[in-house]
């Protein structure tokens, strides 16, 4: 089984999330949408905002799961079984952001990184563009899967 773990804080997901995902599902049998836990970051929605928002978003895909893991992110791939990384790229600055994790990754362990170019018209959105549209009073809608809901 080709199982694929995409790791974020996802603070919300994004429709560029959404995509990098959906297209995902096409390539891995099971991709592990992985929420990652920091006690040093502030978030705007609490974890278990952000897992309910993921899971609203994709419940009608068989292989998604969305999990939370504290720590090294390839400690948790082995943790589950996950033989890849999924990341999206949108511009060069991911690239060599993430070129350089993927790296370190690979001579931590046996772990891939597989990376997907984001789509054109999801290519500018990020989540803090996202959190800075809320917090504005902008209509966010448009940039996140419908399951997001700010309260």
């Amino acid at each position: 089984m080709k199982r694929a773990l995409f790791p974020g804080s996802f603070d919300p997901i994004t429709n560029g999330h959404f995509d990098i995902i959906k297209r995902g599902i096409d390539l891995f049998d099971e991709i592990i949408i992985a929420i990652g836990v920091n006690a040093d970051k502030k978030y705007m929605f609490s974890l278990d905002e952000r897992k309910h928002f993921i899971e609203e978003a994709f419940k009608s895909e068989d292989k998604v799961k969305v999990l939370t893991y504290e720590g090294l992110t390839i400690d948790f791939c082995k943790k589950v079984d996950a033989e890849f990384i999924l990341r999206g790229l949108r511009n060069p600055a991911d690239f060599e952001f993430e070129k350089a994790i993927a790296h370190t990754n690979r001579k931590l362990s046996k772990i891939e990184t597989v990376f997907l170019l984001t789509s054109a018209d999801t290519s500018f959105i990020s989540s803090s563009i996202v959190r800075d549209v809320i917090r504005n009073g902008g209509d966010y809608s448009v940039l996140v899967p419908g399951s997001v809901k700010v309260k």
